[in-house]
């Protein structure tokens, strides 16, 4: 993966160039804001970051970028019964609109990889403390 996009577009006053790490928080953005994503499913580094108190924006993400192309995929974790064609196609147009509307690339692939399905948090009954063991 490349550090900066070379040469994406030169201008009167210079050139423009957009670094992998951007398209990789737009391509996260976008992809958390569909209906059915539970979370981004990313490596132990993104792990790590969240222990330490940062939001890794990028998470779940990898991008490789050109001239003016860029290619993406997304690792997320998806909600218990939701249509998981549905939500992958939803953030394939997401990021594809959002890349390139912000940044211009035009985006030839995203990938949905759907790493696990998070069940909603069963209620757990409360116990009840007028029956004690001990008195």
């Amino acid at each position: 993966m490349e550090t900066l996009v070379p040469e994406y577009e030169r201008t009167e006053m210079g050139t423009i160039q957009i670094a992998p790490e951007v398209i990789e928080v737009i391509a996260g953005l976008a992809t958390v804001e569909v209906e059915g994503v539970a979370g981004m499913s990313g490596g132990i580094s993104s792990g790590i970051a969240e222990m330490l108190g940062r939001k890794n924006l990028s998470k779940g993400v990898k991008v490789e970028v050109g001239q003016r192309e860029a290619a993406i995929d997304v690792n997320i974790v998806v909600e218990y019964g939701r249509k998981v064609p549905e939500i992958a196609a939803e953030i394939q147009r997401n990021v594809k609109r959002s890349i390139e509307t912000m940044t211009g690339l035009n985006v030839v692939e995203v990938n949905v990889h759907i790493h696990d399905v998070q069940f909603k948090a069963a209620d757990k009954p409360e116990e009840d403390d007028s029956h004690t063991r001990v008195r």
